[in-house]
């Protein structure tokens, strides 16, 4: 049996929709197990180009079940414009199974995201503004509501009526806003429970009985290491656990069901939303390198925001790996630095007091840290149809090797553009 992790090692953005989306053609199960609609997965395929924010990256296979688990924020509206994007653009109707445990961002969720964001003005955190953090505190205070929760009207109202005790006093006197009424949310939030009523079951006892049964699942985690709110640059996280080690846990399989973490990097470094990023470069470099970057340019999947980019961090990446467990690595978008004729890299940083360390340091000691950067021979080509490990430059595969040395995990996949068939077995 194989149940595989697909997981970021850096701050997000670094391509695990594609993976999932390749390796999804011999699973049986794709399975997102945290985070929300505040991220999303870029997929080229035969069918066109898509951005997943909510459905699992296996809709695209129509034999795979493509399983919603219960540690996810669920946007029902996000869902079902997703699906109706991939069914106007000629797709079969994904195998979809949405947990009935699963709790749901509410529309006041992405309210108070929103005000709170205006409310912090510059030192806000960039945040997507789809709820994500207002959804998990609810969440953690007992005050969510469960899918399960949508088809017993009463509950429903009794819940949301807990939910808006406090939040109406936010609105009210922090925010001057008219208080929110849950009677008028719960037909809105039935309706919506009612069109995703046909995928809602126990999707724990489905997965359970797929791994005792020796199928194939993947894991498809949101966001990168560096954004977990536990071991990452908080307060500049997200809010669910971006690790592989939450896998299990909000899927609802044992921890000892993983048997192979799959990490993706970044053959250079970028990231959307506030906070430290050493290696972060600006002006034209940038300009150039995100121009550059994927298919259309490095820009946020959800917020369209010019993502902040970088040369690679080897630091950075050497912890995110680590955390991540990584049994090995797929490493993207190395085409895009074909036009260099030197690629600076991130070894170390150089602290505010002076030290030079290796290790990735807690939040507070990245403020005033600086790079120490070395430079690689760059290969001034194009990688785009190359289809094997050896057919790459000299310099391409040097590059390859000394960021595998530096994560002290093996490269198994190189990935050389956006599309399915640009994938390197190594």
């Amino acid at each position: 049996m194989t149940v595989t992790a697909i997981v970021g090692a850096n701050w997000g953005d670094e391509g695990k929709g594609k993976m999932t989306d390749v390796l999804a053609a011999r699973s049986s199960y794709v399975v997102r197990y945290q985070g929300g609609s505040n991220a999303g997965h870029t997929i080229i395929n035969d069918y066109g180009k898509f951005s997943l924010h909510m459905l699992p990256s296996g809709v695209f296979h129509p034999e795979v079940w493509n399983v919603i688990g219960p540690g996810v924020a669920l946007d029902m509206e996000q869902l079902i414009r997703e699906r109706e994007t991939l069914l106007a653009a000629g797709i079969s109707e994904p195998k979809l199974a949405i947990s009935d445990r699963a709790q749901i961002v509410l529309p006041l969720h992405r309210l108070l995201d929103e005000l709170e964001e205006e409310r912090l003005g510059s030192r806000s955190f960039g945040s997507t503004k789809r709820g994500i953090a207002p959804f998990y505190a609810d969440k953690y205070a007992k005050l969510g509501i469960q899918t399960g929760d949508l088809f017993d009207e009463a509950r429903l109202k009794e819940r949301l009526e807990q939910s808006l005790a406090g939040k109406n006093i936010l609105f009210t006197h922090l925010y001057n806003r008219e208080p929110l009424d849950a009677a008028a949310l719960v037909p809105v939030l039935r309706r919506l429970g009612e069109q995703l009523l046909p995928y809602m079951t126990d999707t724990t006892a489905l997965l359970h009985q797929a791994w005792s049964g020796g199928e194939s699942i993947l894991f498809e985690g949101q966001l990168g290491a560096l954004r977990d709110p536990d071991h990452g640059i908080y307060p500049y996280s997200t809010s669910s656990s971006t690790l592989a080690g939450f896998a299990t846990v909000g899927a609802g399989l044992p921890p000892y069901a993983v048997t192979n973490i799959l990490a993706v990097v970044k053959s250079y470094s970028s990231c959307v939303g506030a906070g430290p990023f050493i290696s972060e470069i600006a002006g034209p470099r940038a300009d150039e390198l995100r121009r550059r970057g994927g298919d259309a340019g490095e820009f946020g999947v959800v917020t369209g925001r010019p993502r902040r980019m970088g040369w690679f961090d080897a630091v950075a990446t050497r912890y995110g790996l680590t955390i991540q467990g990584a049994t090995e690595v797929a490493l993207t978008n190395l085409d895009v630095l074909g036009y260099l004729d030197e690629i600076p890299v991130c070894v170390a940083y150089k602290l505010a007091d002076g030290t030079i360390t290796e290790n990735f340091p807690v939040t507070a000691r990245l403020d005033g840290a600086q790079p120490v950067l070395e430079k690689l021979p760059g290969w001034k080509s194009d990688l785009s149809t190359v289809r094997s490990y050896d057919e790459l430059p000299p310099a391409a595969q040097k590059y390859v090797e000394f960021i595998q040395a530096a994560g002290k995990v093996n490269i198994s996949y190189i990935s050389t553009g956006p599309h399915r068939n640009q994938l390197l077995a190594r």
